[in-house]
């Protein structure tokens, strides 16, 4: 096992069994493309796999712990838990970009800095640790990872407003006008469409979303840009100071 790998493992609180699974979501494609880790398969089955699992580990904490909340309450709650924005924010706190294993294309176009990629390897650890330790580990490295949001719920500083509307009743507050949403990319089989939406403000792009709908890739970029007057790590909607 390298060092790094290693590191990493000090960093997320668990050692793998079997370090190549580990290896493996770490692993973007670019990198097995090139060959650059002839041992390791790249990470998206395992994204796909971690993603299903997050999920329900999520589902499951929200109905235990906050069983007082309606189904549609629950249901918001998860999303903004769930989504790109909320998952960069993690992978940005265990530093995961200093541990991807990239092609050398996707090392010059600063991957690991890049949201999508940061996220899915996310998610392809959550189900690297599914499978090596099973669902008792991975629900313990969730609840490490969303400990913050939990207890923002707790504590009340979690408003379950839509972003997009959230953003709006802002900027009319500090008399500016509407933002624009654009779709800027589109891509995916018809199955599983994903889409990339820009939010600007007065012709600036603010924010980037991303989502499996339009309107979910909406609601993240406006996630994003509440987050430059969110307080610092919290997934909720409380402002700072």
């Amino acid at each position: 096992m390298s060092l790094a790998l290693e590191r990493f493992q000090q960093v997320i609180g668990y050692a793998f069994h079997q370090p190549a699974l580990l290896e493996r979501a770490l692993t973007h494609s670019s990198a097995a493309n090139e060959n650059v880790k002839e041992a390791a398969s790249d990470n998206e089955q395992l994204e796909f796999l971690g993603d299903s699992v997050l999920g329900f580990l999520i589902s499951d904490f929200l109905f235990h712990r906050f069983s007082h909340l309606s189904e549609g309450e629950l249901s918001k709650v998860r999303a903004c838990l769930v989504s790109s924005a909320n998952l960069l924010r993690i992978a940005d706190q265990l530093q995961l970009g200093e541990y991807l294993l990239l092609g050398k294309g996707e090392e010059k176009s600063g991957g690991r800095k890049k949201q999508a990629l940061l996220v899915n390897a996310l998610e392809a650890v959550v189900a690297a640790i599914y499978l090596d330790g099973g669902i008792t580990r991975a629900r313990e490295f969730a609840a490490r990872c969303f400990d913050h949001d939990f207890h923002a719920i707790e504590d009340g500083r979690f408003d379950l407003k839509d972003f997009k509307s959230q953003l709006q009743e802002k900027l009319q507050g500090l008399h500016l006008p509407p933002v624009e949403y654009h779709v800027i990319r589109e891509s995916g089989p018809d199955h599983r469409k994903y889409f990339s939406v820009e939010l600007r403000l007065q012709g600036k792009k603010l924010a980037v979303g991303h989502g499996e709908t339009k309107k979910s890739a909406e609601q993240e970029a406006a996630k994003l840009a509440l987050n430059l007057a969110l307080e610092p790590g919290s997934c909720g909607t409380a402002l700072g100071p």
